[in-house]
């Protein structure tokens, strides 16, 4: 892969940040403090990479808008109530996303949380500076809607053709697919192999750094 692209696009959660068991368990948190049915564990992971509305409206269709904002408050609080360092990045994370920058290929993140939560992230990780261009749930369209990609493949002048996504979930895959760009999953976050090969990845990988050997080959 490492002639056919310029551009590599990363989801955040899941992907490059081992957070899906910690999102997963404030959404059930969220539910138990506001007294909704607490959701099973899978379907709490499965929405994970949708915008937080969109996330908290699929687990609870019943809840208002009233609720939905409760709900969202009560996760928010929870989820930010727990410290970020680099050490939450996927072992060899960082070294990979170095690597392919000093590789002169283009970095991004497109992501389902909230700009304040990934610039968040990004200062606690300090990987703010590996990454080009970063696109949020909050400031664009949700995936699995493509303008996300569409947006970041924009303002840096890559086409399609020459862009990757990288993501864990359905949703990542499938916001590729409507943009009409090529896919690695990697099984480390909301889904399995199996669910992520249902929508045409290049590849599936066990561990988001496995990606390093596809471009560099160490």
């Amino acid at each position: 892969m490492k002639n056919r692209f310029d551009l590599i696009i990363f989801d955040w959660d899941g992907t490059l940040v081992d957070s899906i068991d910690w999102i997963a368990r404030c959404l059930q948190n969220a539910a138990n403090e506001t007294r909704h049915p607490t959701p099973d564990y899978q379907l709490a992971k499965d929405v994970i990479g949708l915008s937080i509305e969109k996330a908290i409206a699929a687990l609870f269709p019943d809840a208002n808008e009233e609720e939905v904002h409760a709900l969202v408050e009560r996760y928010e609080t929870a989820y930010f109530s727990k410290k970020m360092s680099r050490d939450d990045l996927f072992t060899g994370v960082y070294e990979m996303l170095e690597a392919l920058k000093n590789q002169g290929y283009q970095l991004a993140i497109a992501t389902g949380k909230t700009r304040e939560g990934l610039d968040e992230a990004l200062r606690a990780t300090g990987t703010a500076d590996l990454f080009s261009i970063t696109r949020c749930a909050d400031e664009t369209q949700s995936k699995p809607h493509p303008k996300m990609l569409e947006e970041i493949m924009a303002h840096l002048n890559v086409p399609p053709s020459r862009t990757l996504m990288v993501g864990d979930s359905t949703h990542d895959l499938q916001m590729a697919l409507n943009a009409g760009v090529a896919s690695v999953g990697v099984a480390s976050g909301s889904h399995d192999a199996q669910a992520l090969y249902d929508y045409k990845p290049l590849h599936c990988l066990a561990a988001p750094s496995q990606l390093r050997q596809h471009f560099i080959g160490h």
